[in-house]
């Protein structure tokens, strides 16, 4: 977790995109700024401009004047390379180590978790903005200004939402699978799915649980799952209960018996078309009506 924030913190906007500069990067990677641009520049198409840009001088002054950790480029020659989060993906394949590997893969979600804080509280960000306008327009006095600042970002930080419901369009496959990665390990005791059309891909999946983690699938009885297959997952991943209905139709999966969430698609299909997902309210009741009704 402190690893993923610390990236986060290196995830910039620079004109108006997601972006980590190349000194950041090669840092993560555990190489020299010049050799990580050298390897691109070997590889100059696989990097279009929606992939890495090069920053003018006005953008690279004003990295400076806002980030300190920036200062040495004030008298640099040459100004920073910035990458896209599709840019960071094409690095793991240019660099191909183990290492670039493993960073690329915390990047990217670096880039997912900024991305769903930024969609969640565009609400806040909005009154940010308006807030900023009347101050300009008004001539505030500059400590009614920092109270009235203050005060918004102590609700920002109440202002916490969880995920409740959303939709994943098709093509969104990384994004789906990080979201059920999540619930899938926010899991302390129970994991109950109910899906007629789990494969093995399901069970990869359920292996990212916790430790001691008891899993149950209600599915249908011809489910390609066999017997074998279980037994091997238990061996590893203890414990799956595998049960069959006829009853269920849609799909739902129940963290913890406090927490019920209708799902769209089936786990195997997350993010290969179009679909959504609801957090159901009176948890308690639900999964009880759920359960009984399997």
């Amino acid at each position: 977790m402190n690893e993923l924030v610390n990236i986060e913190n290196k995830i910039l906007v620079i004109r108006g995109q997601q972006v980590m500069l190349d000194r950041d990067l090669a840092d993560l990677y555990g190489v020299e700024t010049k050799r990580l641009n050298e390897a691109v520049k070997r590889n100059k198409e696989r990097f279009p401009e929606q992939f890495c840009f090069n920053l003018n001088k006005n953008e690279t002054l004003e990295l400076v004047a806002n980030c300190d950790r920036f200062e040495t480029l004030k008298h640099s020659s040459s100004y920073p390379y910035a990458f896209t989060e599709q840019g960071v993906a094409m690095l793991s394949a240019i660099l191909r180590s183990e290492t670039a590997i493993k960073v690329s893969i915390d990047i990217m979600n670096a880039f997912v978790a900024m991305r769903r804080f930024l969609m969640n509280n565009s609400k806040i960000f909005t009154e940010i903005d308006s807030i900023k306008q009347h101050m300009i327009e008004a001539d505030v006095h500059q400590k009614i200004s920092d109270q009235r600042i203050d005060t918004l970002f102590s609700l920002m930080d109440k202002y916490k939402i969880e995920d409740k419901q959303g939709i994943f369009f098709q093509g969104q496959i990384f994004d789906a699978f990080s979201k059920f990665q999540q619930l899938i390990q926010s899991a302390k005791k129970e994991i109950i799915l109910i899906d007629n059309y789990i494969d093995l891909t399901v069970l990869d999946r359920l292996t990212k649980k916790q430790k001691g983690v008891k899993v149950t699938i209600y599915t249908k009885s011809d489910t390609p799952i066999s017997q074998l297959e279980e037994k091997k997952f238990n061996s590893q991943y203890p414990t799956l209960d595998l049960k069959f209905t006829s009853t269920m139709h849609d799909r739902f999966l129940i963290i913890d018996n406090t927490e019920i969430y209708h799902v769209g698609a089936s786990l195997k299909d997350l993010g290969k078309k179009c679909f959504g997902f609801t957090k159901l309210e009176d948890s308690k009741i639900m999964i009880k009506a759920v359960l009984d009704a399997v």
